[in-house]
């Protein structure tokens, strides 16, 4: 496994996925004027613009994971594809799963929820984009 180059993947991969979320987010509120409640009666994540992102988060993730994955996979030209599949797919899952925990839950920012808001209440959503990413890299190592 390049290390290196798989890190470099898919932190490009997470980037890419969080901005279009957002985007997503301020398009529904500029765009499509969905009401926000005045500052302070809200907490960010249960601002309409944003919920009605929700499901596309997955999509997001089973769109651009692959292609990253799949950048690195011809880049990194390993020995084994299904064995260097299998590498990054359990890497990649659980850098995002420790990445989400502290970046979503345990910092403390606009943005951050807590532990039941992030993995009870964005269910089934939060598991079925940890699921994409794990399948990812066996989706692009498929095409190649």
């Amino acid at each position: 496994m390049n290390l290196g180059l798989s890190m470099l993947w898919f932190w490009i991969a997470y980037f890419i996925v969080t901005i279009v979320g957002i985007l997503q987010t301020v398009f529904n509120w500029k765009i499509l004027k969905y009401e926000t409640p005045s500052v302070g009666e809200f907490k960010p994540s249960q601002v309409p613009a944003y919920i009605k992102t929700i499901p596309f988060h997955v999509l997001y993730n089973m769109v651009l994971f692959p292609i990253f994955a799949y950048i690195y996979l011809k880049q990194a030209n390993p020995a084994s594809i299904w064995n260097e599949a299998l590498v990054i797919a359990i890497s990649w899952t659980a850098i995002t799963i420790l990445f989400d925990l502290f970046g979503w839950v345990l910092i403390k920012h606009p943005w951050n929820m807590t532990f039941k808001e992030m993995y009870i209440d964005y269910q089934p959503w939060i598991t079925l984009i940890y699921l994409a990413i794990f399948v990812s890299p066996f989706a692009a190592a498929w095409i190649i």
